[in-house]
């Protein structure tokens, strides 16, 4: 929680599963903060598809395709992946529009296209050249 001190106050819930490496002390740190702790039901291997979806588009585009050195590496790069999936990234389920699009906003065609390489090259993103 102090790695996410500035954004703890947004979180309501944690729904997180029945494995046994989640003691009452963890459970302890999120109720600390206000934050309420649900379990998913027992036996429900598809209680949390978004987050189980999140993890395996992760592994599938990102950290499966990199040698990752330590913590702060991993790090680093899944930050830039999460930044990616969030403001990049079409979705189905919205349209082909990343999470943080505004759907209102109709993007005008560009006559010229500009190329950015993202999650240490494994990701090329293409927008509208300024």
């Amino acid at each position: 929680m102090w790695q996410r001190s500035d954004r703890a106050a947004r979180f309501t819930y944690l729904i997180r599963d029945r494995d046994t490496k989640f003691t009452a002390a963890f459970d302890a740190v999120f109720t600390s903060e206000d934050i309420a702790v649900t379990k998913i039901p027992p036996r429900s291997p598809n209680g949390n598809p978004h987050a189980e979806r999140f993890i395996r588009s992760v592994r599938e585009e990102c950290t499966n395709r990199l040698l990752l050195y330590d913590r702060g590496h991993a790090e680093k790069v899944l930050h830039e992946y999460a930044r990616h999936f969030n403001y990049h990234r079409p979705h189905q389920g919205r349209s082909q529009l990343a999470p943080l699009d505004d759907p209102n906003v109709i993007p005008l065609p560009s006559p010229r296209i500009q190329r950015r390489q993202a999650v240490d090259c494994l990701i090329n993103e293409y927008r509208p050249a300024d």
